[in-house]
């Protein structure tokens, strides 16, 4: 499956947040539960901390096979 890249805004986000933010949880309380259960993978490695900062090019697989890579997005100029 491709990986599908997800924009931010600032330096880091909660991986928590991430989940929400990319669409694949359908609430906070989805992703917590995923995180502690052991169903989440950063950069290949199962991840259990739900406030694990993540950065730009860090990899998040989530259950369904669903692989995500953060990038960061530049701010707009006004």
């Amino acid at each position: 499956m491709p990986e599908r890249q997800v924009g931010i805004r600032t330096e880091t986000i909660a991986l928590d947040a991430f989940l929400k933010w990319a669409g694949v949880a359908g609430t906070g309380g989805e992703a917590k539960r995923w995180i502690q259960a052991g169903r989440v993978q950063v950069n290949g490695t199962k991840e259990r901390r739900r406030g694990r900062a993540l950065h730009a090019g860090d990899r998040v697989q989530v259950p369904g096979g669903t692989s995500l890579v953060v990038v960061r997005l530049q701010a707009r100029s006004l």
